[in-house]
């Protein structure tokens, strides 16, 4: 049965929706590489030290994502039975609700918790916004919209950037990010309110009882999700156990002497990955799936080996060379906002998605924690620990051959 389509200005709310949760998203996971260090001097006290600090920001992160990989499949599964817009709405309360709580957080072990529960809401919106924006609009606008939609989560990272330039985060005024945060609940609530849902979900019969993970992992589907997961997994460990050091390395090596730093490292890299997450979808057109992707492995892996490698904070070369680290990594989100809604049929979609984009961060947390512990193990050196997990985009070069380049899914 053809799912009947929304009105246009149905369509734009749509889009406008997915967009602005997905920028608030960006915050919520750009917040802790930029707050990491004052959080930690603070809720650590007198056993604070610089490697201390470090395995915290691993810790944090991992928690995180955690919460996103748990979230992006139980999330997803309530968007499949129970409505993309329902699913995105409560995903948005949620993040808001306990990264807003995390500015009355008094160690660091009650942060820990938070950030997985934060973790919950964001891994949970984004196979619900990309099942509903690819549901809603069609044809050659798609590339469009979901490029878009994948470049917000970048420009919410770019917004911190600037937000943190201006005000910058220091060990006595860290908790004012954290209550700034708790914002989107409004925005929550407006989708939940407001927000049309998708006709073709609402073709499949809405509320209709069916198992989708079994179906997932069944005889006509098994293949084509441990090939999404395979795929997803190593951009999102990549990005998180090795890109992202550079945000605490560029605060530990400037220091008090340029406290905005490590706000100016953070805006050159989202900058690059806003359009570098936008362009990644028109790659998908341009080269096709497997050969899209296989470019974007080799050349992630050059760059972030050099950006640990050949430059350091405060070098001229540094900056540049985030940026384009930034554009090249992130190619990738866009890369899977256009390959992982397609090849999932529209009754498991949202869980498709969400079992994809966010089971990688099962691992996701595993990597971080080992490069924390490698962090750990070699004494506080960034630039080892960066390089080294910067390997790991390596994987991809193999992740590729898996890679089906039809949109084929059966029928379930």
């Amino acid at each position: 049965m053809t799912a009947p389509s929304l009105a246009r200005p149905a369509r734009a709310a749509v889009l406008a929706a997915a967009i602005l949760a997905m920028v608030c998203d960006g915050v919520e996971l750009g917040m802790m590489p930029v707050a990491s260090l004052a959080v930690s001097r603070t809720l650590l006290g007198a056993a604070w030290t610089p490697t201390a600090g470090g395995d915290w920001f691993a810790r944090w992160t991992a928690g995180l994502m955690l919460g996103a990989a748990v979230g992006g499949v139980a999330v997803g599964v309530l968007g499949d039975r129970f409505g993309r817009t329902r699913a995105m709405g409560a995903s948005v309360l949620v993040y808001s609700a306990f990264a807003g709580l995390g500015a009355a957080a008094r160690d660091p072990w009650e942060m820990l918790l938070l950030r997985f529960l934060v973790g919950v809401g964001v891994g949970g919106l984004w196979p619900n916004a990309m099942a509903l924006v690819t549901e809603c609009w069609s044809g050659a606008s798609k590339a469009l919209v979901t490029g878009a939609t994948s470049a917000a989560l970048n420009a919410g990272i770019l917004l911190l950037a600037l937000l943190t330039r201006a005000v910058p985060v220091t060990d006595d005024s860290w908790r004012w990010l954290f209550r700034l945060a708790a914002a989107p609940a409004l925005l929550g609530v407006a989708i939940l309110l407001f927000l049309p849902e998708s006709p073709a979900w609402r073709a499949q019969g809405g509320r209709r009882a069916h198992t989708p993970l079994a179906l997932l992992l069944g005889p006509g589907l098994r293949r084509r999700t441990a090939a999404a997961l395979a795929v997803a997994a190593v951009p999102m460990v990549g990005a998180w156990a090795a890109s992202k050091w550079m945000i605490p390395w560029a605060d530990a090596v400037a220091g008090a002497a340029a406290p905005g730093y490590k706000a100016v490292t953070q805006a050159w890299w989202a900058t690059g990955a806003t359009a570098g997450s936008f362009a990644g979808a028109f790659v998908a057109a341009r080269f096709g799936r497997r050969t899209g992707y296989l470019l974007m492995s080799l050349a992630t892996t050059a760059l972030t080996v050099a950006m640990f490698r050949l430059t350091a904070p405060l070098q001229p070369a540094f900056l540049p060379v985030v940026f384009a680290q930034g554009l090249v990594a992130t190619l990738f989100f866009g890369w899977l906002a256009v390959f992982l809604p397609t090849i999932f049929p529209v009754a498991v979609r949202a869980t498709g998605s969400g079992l994809a984009y966010n089971g990688g961060r099962f691992a996701t947390a595993a990597g971080v924690l080992a490069a924390g512990g490698l962090f750990t193990l070699l004494g506080g050196d960034y630039p080892t620990v960066g390089a080294a997990c910067a390997l790991v985009y390596a994987v991809g070069i193999g992740a590729a051959w898996l890679i089906p380049e039809d949109d084929g899914a059966p029928a379930v």
